[in-house]
């Protein structure tokens, strides 16, 4: 029961993100889609990613951390055919206020 809520809570927070930016577009299956994908995309290619990238995380004090969410995101754009990102800066922007959300609604950090 609990992921399942995990689940809705990540798919209205994508709703509410794609909705107040105007580069990304998502569809309501999509955005459930994407709230799976995203979990998938977290579990096992972002640890990766943190560890290769951890000098230039280190180096910008973690703002590289916010690239390499909006790379993520690009790609989950790639692989979720109900979500469409206009570019680099819109994921950028997309993944901060969708930490932002996620925040406010008692989910922590993630993206």
């Amino acid at each position: 029961m609990n992921i399942l809520l995990h689940w809705l809570i990540s798919a209205l927070a994508i709703l509410v993100a794609a909705y107040l930016i105007p580069g990304v577009s998502v569809t309501i299956i999509g955005a459930f889609v994407l709230a799976v994908v995203l979990g998938l995309i977290n579990i096992t290619l972002k640890p990766i990613l943190t560890i290769l990238t951890l000098p230039l995380t280190v180096l910008t004090l973690g703002l590289f951390s916010l690239v390499v969410n909006a790379a993520l995101i690009l790609l989950a754009g790639l692989i979720v055919p109900g979500f469409v990102v206009a570019g680099f800066w819109w994921a950028l922007l997309f993944a901060v206020v969708l930490s932002a959300i996620n925040l406010l609604f008692g989910q922590g950090w993630k993206l």
